[in-house]
């Protein structure tokens, strides 16, 4: 005989445990951490197809640990994730879900690296031995992470190579392989807002481990 009483205590049960996973999920994946990995090369050497990586979302919401050591504000040099600024994100509740827990997105994400600060003067030129150098404030900026100096893409009238001021709450992003990244050269300036969150840890595959 069908124990009709204990099938809706393990169905109830069951829905209790789905719940709490997804609501688990997103809180997680909202306000900590979630993982990702790299489609393609556009980060070379730094990061390279296949890669996984581990991104902090704690910077974006300093003050829930009173003693936190992020800062809400991205700095030069960290690898960030983000949605482009020609990327038009939904806001139906299927399109913001699928967001916050990362099942089934499909919004295109981008990761790069910070290059230019808000209020900053960022230009790059191209110097007479065929090197491309980033100037900010009129200062050549030291980049040991980028892949050459050498493989750029050129440009053109129609790219944001500067010289150009940086507006308040705006970023200039660069991948490091300069010769292979779609990045603040073809589309500007990136709005904080975009921003996902911080690359801070290589875990895929083994050989790779570093921190980011």
């Amino acid at each position: 005989m069908i124990d009709k009483e204990k099938i809706k205590a393990n169905l109830k049960e069951t829905i209790d445990t789905v719940v709490f996973v997804v609501v688990a999920v997103i809180l997680i994946r909202f306000f900590i951490a979630e993982l990702r990995w790299i489609p393609s090369g556009s980060m070379k050497p730094t990061l390279v197809e296949g890669d996984r990586i581990v991104v902090e979302k704690l910077t974006k919401f300093p003050n829930l640990i009173k003693y936190h050591k992020f800062e809400n504000t991205p700095k030069r040099g960290d690898v960030m994730i983000f949605y482009p600024p020609f990327v038009k994100l939904k806001t139906t509740p299927w399109a913001v879900f699928s967001r916050l827990t990362g099942f089934f997105c499909a919004d295109t994400a981008y990761i790069k690296r910070v290059v230019g600060l808000p209020g900053e003067k960022i230009e790059i030129k191209q110097g007479s031995n065929g090197a491309y150098k980033v100037y900010i404030n009129d200062q050549p900026l030291k980049e040991d992470y980028i892949m050459s100096e050498y493989d750029f893409h050129k440009c053109k009238e129609d790219m944001f190579c500067g010289p150009i001021i940086i507006p308040d709450g705006q970023y200039f992003m660069m991948g490091d392989n300069r010769g292979n990244s779609m990045d603040s050269r073809f589309w500007g300036t990136l709005p904080k807002e975009r921003f996902i969150g911080r690359a801070i840890f290589l875990f895929w595959p083994l050989n790779h481990i570093k921190i980011l």
